[in-house]
């Protein structure tokens, strides 16, 4: 006997894809017992006329649990829930990660890829560099010696003289490896890692489109320098106000990593000179900084300048709260993971796996879309 797994799934909310609420209405089940070890589970064809879903998302459901080695798929049959190990059976794999840090960016993406890791019976390992790249290499290194089956990057492939060979040095570990939150930036067909990235380009693309939305048909740009996420926030733009017809070069950027009183102070000088009624801002600390030195001259937010902060950790507490590019950075983590698991599961029959996630804006008050 089978149970329809309908749940809430026509009516999800956004708090989780689609396929990825089935997997886990599933996984469920067959914890429950509905469907026991070794029983044909109901096909695909059969689950997307209960649930209302594609086939296309009903069969990334099973990839999934397939990954996890909950379900297994026999050629010609169907799938079936997988055969039950005993306790010392489980397969428990260890994970390196590797993070620059776990700082304001970075927790939520590790919540993702520990929650991935633990539904699939895997530990994670993790080390961090500090945005050291000896240290990097060091960490890289320690977390091999350890033991781990497989790792889950953030390197560094910015400010460096030969990114893509790097990059292939990473990709030829003697364990598998999926780049998190780092790719070759415009490489194309070139680009042969394994990654799961946030859409920055896409991210600042979709900021300048909202501001012009808005009526603004000067908008600026104001970051730091020396940070992974800049160029490609830059490229996406830069290719914003060509396709709008926006005028170009309303650029300012402070030779800081962060910045301090004086570059928010700077900026603004470089936004009233570019005679700019909006700005992209990089990051939320930077936004709120700026929106103190307008407030210093006795200018408002967003009457005399819209603003859009870029990374959305702290931009809800600004005094105007902020309007912001939000990278997913939990589903990140948890993709990331789920590709590793994949890949070391199928090994060379698995696909390589270049995804990239695309944020949302969400708005607030600073760009003035959103009144009192």
């Amino acid at each position: 006997m089978s149970r329809k797994p309908v749940v809430a799934l026509r009516d999800a909310e956004a708090r989780g894809l689609k396929f990825e609420l089935l997997a886990d209405e599933l996984r469920r089940g067959i914890l429950a017992g509905t469907w026991t070890a070794g029983q044909k589970l109901p096909t695909e064809q059969q689950l997307a006329a209960d649930t209302g879903l594609s086939i296309t998302t009903v069969r990334r459901a099973f990839d999934e649990l397939v990954a996890q080695e909950v379900v297994v798929r026999r050629q010609g049959a169907g799938s079936f829930v997988a055969p039950q190990r005993r306790p010392d059976e489980r397969v428990r794999r260890r994970i390196g990660v590797l993070l620059p840090d776990t700082q304001l960016y970075y927790p939520r993406v590790l919540q993702g890829i520990d929650e991935s890791l633990s539904a699939a019976g895997s530990s994670l390992q993790l080390a961090t560099y500090r945005y050291d790249q000896a240290l990097e290499d060091r960490s890289i290194e320690h977390l091999l010696e350890s033991g781990v089956e497989g790792m889950l990057l953030v390197p560094t492939l910015t400010e460096i003289g030969d990114p893509a060979r790097r990059a292939q040095s990473l990709m030829d570990l003697p364990v598998p490896v999926v780049l998190l939150e780092r790719s070759l930036i415009d490489s194309g067909a070139g680009d042969r890692t394994e990654h799961v990235c946030s859409d920055h380009q896409g991210g600042a693309y979709d900021a300048v489109r909202h501001l012009a939305d808005l009526g603004h048909e000067r908008v600026a740009l104001l970051t730091r320098q020396h940070t992974p996420t800049g160029p490609a926030v830059t490229l996406g733009y830069r290719r914003a106000v060509a396709d709008l017809g926006l005028p170009a070069d309303l650029e300012f950027s402070e030779n800081k990593k962060v910045w301090e009183t004086t570059g928010a102070d700077a900026a603004l000088d470089a936004i009233q000179e570019f005679d700019a009624t909006a700005a992209l801002i990089f990051g939320d600390r930077e936004a709120t900084l700026f929106e103190a030195a307008m407030r210093r001259r006795g200018l408002s937010v967003p009457d005399n300048i819209a603003l859009v902060s870029y990374d959305d950790e702290t931009a809800d507490l600004a005094e105007v709260p902020l309007t912001a590019v939000s990278p997913p950075k939990y589903r990140i983590g948890r993709m990331a993971a789920d590709v590793l698991m994949r890949r070391l599961a199928e090994g060379d029959d698995c696909p390589l796996h270049q995804i990239r996630l695309r944020p949302r804006l969400v708005v607030r008050r600073s760009c003035g879309a959103m009144r009192d």
